[in-house]
């Protein structure tokens, strides 16, 4: 049986795309390869496969499109988040040249390495998770592209509303990546600068197990929030260890723990309360984001898009949609991208600025409630029905 088409309201305009192979018969296309990268295994797989799938969405809701010029296959490689790991496997995709385009990474880490590979080999790169500044602003290439918005203004937007909700003395621990060094830095000039202060700052790997001395030093500060600048497998071992050592204070987090793993890693009770800040608005509230939902939904996936999944959506749309308008060229689909102004996407409208940078940026808070991510407006802490931890 046919499955029902879904109506998508962007995208330049209403069309419909069938979801399963058409019983009407069509002529061979040419096969275009594109890439997607991501953590597919390890403690941050759970955002890398959400977005794998969201970018296959986008290649298979394509080739059902009977006005699409090609036929599409993706190519998806595991990066681990790991750096090393990610500079073998963007080395293997931009070499075949078979491979037009790709949407990249989730680790700053691992985009921070790879992006001279993508210009060396001149393989347009749309970055789709991750957030340090220098993936776009650190060098003057043309291939790297990306939908999500930078550390930056989501450290401004967290240190206005902590400010907001009266919170003055702050305690940071941090992953010594440079995705949290950037964290912990750009945290630290915007919530100083508003008269908070900074009481203590911890760097930590990503692959520490034991917080207690952190934690304890921590505890003795006094402080009434605990900034943590990192990712889930990360904060879900500082949150619980928390916990344990008596650490009662309001835990703060970045878009790097904004994932149902940290929910089910701490459990929905230690995790309530918890807040994090993300790019873009939720799905629910996009323009497309009910017909994303049901086609994600209709293909039968085995993991939930996550928080990450509509970028990497419409990453690979806007590298589909190049080579459809431009052709099947490395060159002329960078060229494409780069005139891209309010380009009509699943995340809103997305103009690239000189470096590469999505320049039209958005800001959500969430917090935990009742074992979700909620919107913090929709939220019954912002109505006041439930309170934030308040130390006395």
């Amino acid at each position: 049986m046919m499955k029902k088409s879904v109506r998508w309201p962007v995208f330049g305009g209403a069309f419909c795309l069938a979801l399963a192979l058409s019983a009407v018969p069509v002529l061979a296309k040419d096969t275009v390869k594109v890439g997607y990268i991501g953590p597919l295994t390890g403690g941050n797989s759970a955002i890398g496969l959400g977005a794998r799938n969201s970018a296959d969405l986008a290649v298979r809701l394509q080739n059902a499109d009977p006005k699409s010029k090609y036929q599409y296959e993706l190519v998806a490689l595991d990066d681990e988040c790991k750096a090393n790991i990610g500079v073998q496997v963007a080395t293997k995709m931009a070499a075949d040249a078979k491979i037009l385009g790709a949407a990249t990474h989730y680790c700053s880490a691992v985009a921070l390495g790879t992006v001279d590979i993508y210009h060396r080999f001149k393989m347009p790169a749309i970055v789709w998770g991750a957030v340090e500044p220098k993936i776009t602003y650190g060098n003057d290439y043309p291939e790297i592209f990306r939908t999500i918005g930078t550390q930056e203004y989501q450290n401004k937007v967290a240190a206005a509303f902590m400010r907001s909700q009266g919170y003055k003395k702050f305690a940071i621990i941090h992953d010594t990546t440079d995705y949290g060094k950037a964290h912990k830095e750009f945290f630290t000039q915007f919530i100083t600068a508003g008269g908070a202060e900074v009481v203590g700052i911890f760097g930590v790997t990503a692959e520490q197990q034991d917080f207690t001395t952190e934690l304890t030093k921590i505890k003795a500060l006094n402080p009434e929030v605990l900034y943590f600048g990192g990712l889930t497998p990360l904060g879900v071992r500082i949150r619980s260890q928390m916990d344990k050592l008596g650490l009662k204070v309001q835990f703060e987090g970045t878009s790097g723990i904004k994932s149902d793993a940290y929910i089910s890693g701490v459990g929905p009770a230690l995790a309530e309360g918890t807040l994090s800040f993300l790019d873009g608005a939720p799905v629910e509230k996009l323009e497309g984001g009910k017909a994303f939902t049901q086609a994600y939904a209709q293909q039968g996936y085995a993991q939930p898009p996550e928080a990450m999944g509509i970028f990497a959506f419409a990453s690979m749309k806007q590298i589909i949609d190049a080579i459809e308008k431009a052709g099947p060229s490395r060159k002329a689909i960078v060229k494409a991208l780069q005139g891209l102004k309010e380009d009509d996407t699943l995340i809103g409208k997305v103009t690239y600025d000189k470096h590469g940078q999505n320049a039209i940026p958005l800001m959500t808070k969430y917090v935990v409630q009742d074992g979700k991510w909620t919107v913090w407006e929709d939220s019954e802490y912002a109505s006041g029905k439930r309170s934030l931890i308040k130390v006395k």
